[in-house]
């Protein structure tokens, strides 16, 4: 079958490579009809997330249909058309007892290598290096999907891929950062970037009963998606001298109730900051770059919420603890437990409070996934979400 595989930093090559097969009587393997690039997956093209060995099969935004499956799994039958989610999870250990998905103790084979660098050990990742357990990923023609009797929903009713597809990753991850931030009605939320993430933060925020949501980003295209889908307020960050005083003028000088960090460690911003982080990150003195995080921090009022659903992977500097601590501020994060949010926004979805598929701006072979690693990572064309048809 054909695969999108790494090959190096900056480097990704659709490849011949061998057919995934049944390895586990609860595993089920999926001829994949949609799968997506994710902003997540900049930080391996980019080398920035260690343990990547060359040829790994990328991509954990997938669905597609069942064509065969262990004798354990009784949830699916061949024919039934998934989503996958992209944690793997068993389904039976403490943290899934939990709904604490993406922190399942069974499911990363290379557990060793993740205690070592987060301290405890987290779930198995779909195509997102050995430190995730070294997954073959969805970008590609067929995926082996383990634990597929705990993972995958059935989609019926013929509703478009591009309508269900990011129930896998990013709406869900969108859903959890809002609903973080617990809202109850009339909050002011403030959101960190305008990717797809960031889009479906803002529009969970929205859904979940915010009065006002504000949106910030340098590019404008992306912004005016956020403005158009999701009836929020937008903040150009180049044209602004301080977001966090910007923030106050908007909000009568309090501050936003919670802010959503939805970037993670390739923020970009202008002024000796910036320049400071870049070199510090390629000197490797520091793995990320935390603008969106310390301007978020900065950025809420006394008492409020900060939600970081942007991927971090190591190390920060500079990180104003004395903020946090002083003004009362509570962090929450973590990889997102998509499990236990499948039903819900797909109830969601099919009562129509939401099309997911408005992020979508480029739809592409899956031959041409270098092309769409390119526009996705350059901005180009507008890109907002690649979407790849094996």
């Amino acid at each position: 079958m054909k695969a999108t595989c790494w090959m190096g930093r900056n480097s990704v090559e659709v490849d011949d490579v061998p057919d995934p097969k049944i390895l586990n009587d609860r595993d089920a393997i999926v001829r994949i009809t949609s799968t997506a690039i994710c902003g997540s997956d900049l930080h391996l093209y980019d080398g920035y997330i260690p343990t990547m060995k060359r040829g790994d099969i990328l991509g954990h935004e997938f669905m597609g249909e069942v064509v065969d499956k262990g004798k354990a799994v009784n949830n699916l039958e061949v024919g039934d058309r998934v989503v996958v989610p992209f944690p793997i999870a068993c389904g039976a250990c403490w943290a899934c007892k939990q709904e604490l998905y993406s922190l399942c103790e069974n499911t990363n084979p290379n557990a060793r290598l993740a205690e070592k660098m987060f301290g405890f050990p987290t779930a198995g990742i779909f195509g997102y290096s050995h430190l995730t357990g070294g997954f073959a990923g969805g970008q590609a023609e067929y995926a082996r999907v383990p634990f597929a009797d705990v993972g995958p929903i059935k989609i019926e009713n013929g509703i478009s891929d591009e309508a269900v597809l990011f129930l896998s990753d990013v709406f869900p991850t969108g859903y959890m950062g809002a609903e973080m931030c617990d809202i109850s009605g009339g909050e002011v939320i403030a959101v960190w970037g305008a990717g797809p993430v960031g889009q479906f933060a803002a529009a969970s925020a929205k859904l979940l009963g915010a009065e006002r949501v504000i949106v910030i980003d340098r590019f404008d295209y992306r912004l005016d998606v956020a403005r158009q889908n999701s009836g929020v307020e937008t903040l150009n960050y180049e044209e602004v001298d301080s977001v966090p005083e910007a923030l106050k003028e908007l909000t009568g000088g309090r501050g936003p109730d919670a802010c959503i960090d939805a970037v993670g460690m390739e923020a970009h911003h202008h002024g000796a900051l910036y320049a400071y982080d870049r070199v510090k990150q390629a000197m490797r003195q520091e793995t990320d770059r935390p603008i969106a995080l310390r301007e978020a921090i900065m950025s809420c009022r006394n008492g409020g919420i900060v939600s970081v659903v942007g991927v971090y992977g190591g190390l920060v500097d500079k990180f104003p603890m004395g903020a946090l601590m002083n003004r009362g501020l509570t962090i929450r994060t973590g990889q997102y437990h998509v499990h236990r949010y499948l039903k819900p926004l797909l109830e969601r979805i099919q009562n129509g409070e939401i099309d997911p598929s408005f992020i979508v701006t480029h739809q592409l072979s899956l031959d041409d996934a270098p092309l769409g690693y390119e526009l996705f990572k350059h901005k180009r064309d507008d890109c907002l979400k690649v979407v790849l048809k094996p």
